[in-house]
């Protein structure tokens, strides 16, 4: 495919897409030969018909060959956003559409959205098509694991410095900035030409919706404060979480926890996520119905889940959102020495939750996750967080995506279990093999235990293996541990909720 066959094939895929009117052809031909700084062209016979990545390639590579970028995958992706931001409908257009199909059907509105994002590229489908996916089963239910081929892993101390970040000169001052929007990008933050959000009034404030570009699930969303302003735990988030249900009753919307290591994302920036997808938290079931005094309206019970998750319901939202609060007002100074729960040391903060909220039934739903962001010196990475024996698979943060179920696990892990599948059926010395030694240990707990590891079976023992660490993690997580102790403990906190407050 010639360079101006793909100029036009490009601009076909615009016009059948939706995204510039036939009318539009001949500007959009010339918007595109603006970013490729290319002062000719010619008409082809015809454009040979090519999926966009096939399309993008050739006018990526022609960008290279004249030296408008190099060959590294950040440039690339920067340039390759330029083209396609050409094509893009400006803002307000895309906000007129949403809401003239949300007047309809909510449903409708976010399948317009959601598509339109895929089409901009904005999300980069063909990438997330190679992620790697599966699932687990577990006496908790299905678990989801996924290892993500487009997101490289996080180190918990850095979320952690990037949680301290002011914003300062920096524009945008995170990534999750309204401001980037149209934003061209830069070398270690990506271009958003292509990108469209919708503003929406949450709580009274300015915000706005938008989908994720990595996608980890169906209609992966971001609910975003229209102002950098830092994560935040309190009453005020439950309100703000069923405003938007109210708004997109057909999603569930959380938010991570607000604390590092029990934060998994930027904490900087008061966002939440949400979407169109059950995750397996969601269909586990209640296995210790209670009730709090006061609150005989509502129904509440901890769920059969490795993380403690105490789930209230109820069709009055005000009264939801009551509950919530005290529940998470007793949390934040609950302390239970016996099982090292402490909720502040030396003056700092340990206790806050992870909630997510949905409708069910006609029912507001909110699932409130107990979170503990300690630490100690024989885990200083976190006392509830993955314990050092499972960071050889995952040492990133359990946040919100993961707290319900759905492992995203690092893309070193593909290549690393190929290595290591090799090595176990080779009978190699592994702790010899840099890339894999890490492994070692648990590679030899798996041929000690399944003798029917072979060439035929690995993949799908690597597949259950992989995913019993997973749950390992959450139950390393979970504040009240599953044992009796653990839940004797957890059962003196719910008797607590119905205790007059001390003073």
């Amino acid at each position: 495919m010639t360079v101006n066959e793909a100029i036009t094939a490009l601009v076909d895929y615009a016009v059948t897409e939706g995204l510039v009117a036939e009318a539009d052809r001949l500007w959009a031909i010339n918007s595109v030969l603006a970013v490729l700084k290319k002062d000719s062209f010619s008409f082809p016979q015809t454009a040979p018909a090519a999926p966009l990545e096939e399309i993008l390639r050739v006018l990526l590579d022609y960008a290279h060959e004249n030296g408008l970028i190099d060959e590294s995958v950040t440039r690339r992706d920067l340039f390759d956003t330029a083209v396609m931001g050409a094509l893009t409908p400006r803002p307000s257009s895309v906000i007129e559409k949403f809401y003239s199909l949300y007047e309809k059907d909510p449903v409708s509105a976010t399948d317009y959205y959601y598509a339109f994002s895929q089409k901009t590229d904005y999300i980069r489908a063909y990438r997330i098509k190679n992620d790697v996916k599966w699932v687990t089963k577990t006496e908790y239910g299905d678990i989801d694991i996924t290892i993500n081929l487009s997101k490289p892993e996080k180190d918990p101390r850095l979320i952690k410095l990037a949680g301290k970040e002011s914003g300062g000169e920096k524009y945008p001052a995170c990534q999750l900035c309204a401001e980037n929007e149209g934003y061209a990008g830069r070398l270690g933050h990506p271009a958003r030409q292509n990108h469209r959000i919708i503003p929406i009034t949450v709580a009274g404030q300015k915000w706005f919706f938008q989908y994720s570009p990595y996608v980890y699930f169906n209609e992966h969303s971001i609910f975003l404060n229209s102002v950098h302003v830092p994560m935040k735990i309190d009453r005020e988030v439950f309100v703000k979480l069923l405003d938007i249900i109210d708004f997109l009753p057909h999603y569930f919307v959380g938010s991570n926890a607000g604390l590092p290591i029990v934060g998994g994302s930027i904490l900087a920036h008061e966002h939440f996520q949400g979407g169109n997808y059950e995750f397996p938290m969601a269909k586990a079931g209640v296995e210790r119905p209670f009730t709090v005094a006061g609150y005989d309206d509502l129904s509440a019970g901890v769920v059969k889940w490795p993380m403690t998750c105490l789930r209230v319901s109820g069709p009055d939202r005000e009264r939801v959102v009551d509950l919530c609060d005290m529940i998470l007002t007793r949390w934040k100074k609950y302390t239970d020495e016996s099982v090292n729960i402490l909720s502040f040391t030396d003056g700092e903060e340990h206790n806050t939750v992870t909630p997510i909220a949905r409708m069910r039934g006609g029912n507001y739903e909110i699932d409130l996750v107990l979170r503990n962001n300690i630490t100690s010196a024989e885990f200083p990475d976190g006392v509830y967080h993955a314990h050092p024996q499972y960071h050889h698979i995952k040492r990133e943060n359990i946040g919100l995506i993961e707290v319900m179920g759905l492992a995203v696990l690092p893309s070193r892990l593909k290549t690393e279990l190929e290595t290591l599948k090799k090595a176990m059926l080779d009978g190699a010395d592994i702790r010899a093999i840099e890339s894999v030694a890490k492994h070692a240990d648990w590679a030899e707990d798996i041929l000690g235990r399944r003798i029917d590891f072979s060439a035929d079976t690995a993949d799908e023992i690597f597949r259950e293996e992989v995913g019993k660490v997973f749950c390992a993690i959450l139950e390393d997580c979970g504040v009240f541990k599953r044992d009796r102790e653990g839940q004797a403990a957890l059962g003196r906190f719910i008797t607590s909720l119905s205790e007059e407050e001390s003073v």
